[in-house]
């Protein structure tokens, strides 16, 4: 609108350690990311959506070397399967960044020599246990009876040695403030868990390497004889993703920062970094959104136990849509959900082939059947109409709230409640009767009505479904510039006598279960 401010959001994802090949967990934060970006979109926001890798550590230089390769090499072969893997979904990403770039490194090297010159980094000797699946020192607390770290179950190496540190202890009382005060973490039983950490005293965080023992990292700017520990590395992708510090553009994404991570990741996003963007003086990200993991028969994914899930194997048996709308349709943010093909299955044919399917493949059939294709005319309207029609505005007004509060599974299952009534209002209206009886506008209004509600659902389910939601809406001669969100609420947009195709059903019913790995 002019001379009205567009809104502005900027939307992460974790930069994905390429220590493994994407999987579905990976697939869940980039695909729901995506969606929320098109959710904006759709709006009229401006979106910024950084996605990417981390490429530096311990676990990486140990992995390449277990695979005879270089760590360039080996990073690089893996950050590729990445992208293919986003490609492949069509992710709208607006950057990929990975930490290996010389735009990156330059910016994690300033803010070093920044906080060095500060005083806020130190050298010191350190002696305790260093997990290199933690890639980091552990406190007791962290190991189990037998002594192993409780995430990774493996025994810490006992490491005496020299190291640069940073004081988080020095904030801790300043961030258990800021987050009691401020709506910073959800779900709000992430936020608890965080004030929990922070009852205790904060260790040092170690924030270098000596290159004796790990060479594969970035060189601290002000000791050449040490590489940044790759969670402060990591962190700072969200700043040097838009531009970070020469970029004048930063501060206004940086004022709507939303990150989403997984659980397992929390300590570092909660703790670490508002801790270092204090340091650093700069304002702290708006939100910390977390999620649970994605479970396979009830069992966490891992390598050892061999059910990782590829989800371009999944897409390519069942459709990509279908699993986006799987992935949104079943985890209850911040929880953890069990992924297994059966109830995927019963999902896809109970919500997709059976509710929105019916509706849209029922009506198109009786346009064709009865109106040569074309879009009929919208008459006077009756009290069945107007109370579908409400009923369909509600659910869309309900769903847009859901989706802003990232209760997807809410908004979906708000947007459900009305696609049945859609099934409900043919049943009860029967058009195909008014035909009989030679009303044929009656049965054009009952059929337009359909329509436009059929239009308005592809337009919300756009940002979940973007593949079959385009066909759709192309099937009823709606062009690309009006797919959005203020047309959702117009239920008199489509043009009366405009070609409609039914083309093939978009979700069909899934009879077999076919193997997937």
């Amino acid at each position: 609108m002019k001379g009205k401010k567009m809104m502005r959001i900027y939307l992460t994802t974790p930069i994905y350690y390429v220590n493994a090949y994407p999987h579905l967990g990976h697939a869940y934060t980039t695909i729901l990311v995506d969606s929320l970006a098109r959710f904006y979109l759709l709006k009229g926001w401006k979106v910024f959506f950084l996605t990417g890798t981390d490429e530096h550590g311990d676990k990486i230089q140990k992995s390449a070397k277990d695979k005879g390769k270089e760590p360039h090499v080996f990073v690089d072969e893996i950050s590729l399967a990445f992208k293919i893997t986003w490609d492949y979904f069509g992710i709208i990403y607006n950057k990929f960044i990975r930490t290996t770039s010389q735009e990156h490194k330059k910016v994690v090297q300033y803010i070093l020599q920044k906080l060095y010159e500060k005083g806020e980094i130190y050298l010191d000797e350190y002696e305790g246990l260093y997990c290199i699946g933690c890639e980091r020192f552990l406190t007791s607390k962290e190991l189990d009876e037998e002594g192993k770290c409780k995430d990774h179950k493996i025994y810490p190496q006992h490491i005496k040695e020299k190291n640069y540190f940073f004081n988080l202890e020095k904030y801790r009382a300043w961030l258990k403030d800021y987050i009691s005060k401020n709506d910073l973490i959800y779900p709000e039983f992430y936020k608890e868990e965080v004030l929990n950490m922070l009852e205790e005293e904060l260790p040092p965080l170690c924030i270098s390497r000596p290159k004796a023992r790990l060479s594969w990292g970035i060189e601290l700017p002000f000791d050449s004889n040490y590489v940044t520990y790759v969670w402060f590395d990591a962190l700072i992708n969200y700043l040097s993703g838009i531009g970070y510090p020469e970029n004048p553009e930063w501060k206004d994404w940086w004022i709507n920062a939303h990150h989403f991570i997984a659980k397992d990741i929390l300590r570092p996003h909660a703790i670490y970094w508002p801790i270092m963007l204090k340091a650093m003086e700069l304002p702290i990200y708006k939100k910390l959104l977390v999620h649970g993991y994605w479970l396979v028969d009830k069992l966490k994914m891992s390598k050892s136990l061999g059910n990782i899930v590829d989800p371009i194997e999944v897409a390519k048996k069942f459709g990509k849509d279908q699993l986006r709308y799987f992935l949104l349709r079943e985890m209850a943010f911040g929880y953890d959900a069990d992924f297994n093909i059966s109830s995927f299955i019963t999902k896809i044919n109970a919500d997709l082939a059976n509710d929105y399917g019916n509706l849209i493949y029922r009506t198109l059939n009786l346009v064709e059947k009865y109106f040569e294709s074309k879009v009929p005319s919208l008459d006077e309207l009756k009290d069945i109409d107007k109370e579908f029609l409400e009923e369909v505005r509600s659910a869309l007004i309900e769903y847009e709230k859901y989706f802003s509060q990232f209760l997807f599974y809410k908004a979906l299952e708000r947007l459900w409640e009305a696609i049945r009534r859609g099934n409900v209002y043919i049943d009860r209206t029967t058009p195909w009767s008014e035909i009989k009886k030679k009303n044929e506008k009656r049965a054009g209004t009952i059929i337009r009505v359909l329509l436009e509600s059929i239009k308005s659902f592809a337009i919300a389910l756009y940002p979940v479904m973007p593949e079959t939601s385009k066909i759709l809406l192309n099937n009823l001669s709606l062009s690309e510039n009006e797919i959005n969100w203020e047309n959702v609420f117009r239920f008199n947009l489509l043009k009366t006598g405009a070609q409609i195709s039914k083309g093939k059903p978009l979700y069909p019913r899934i009879e077999k279960i076919p193997e997937v790995s």
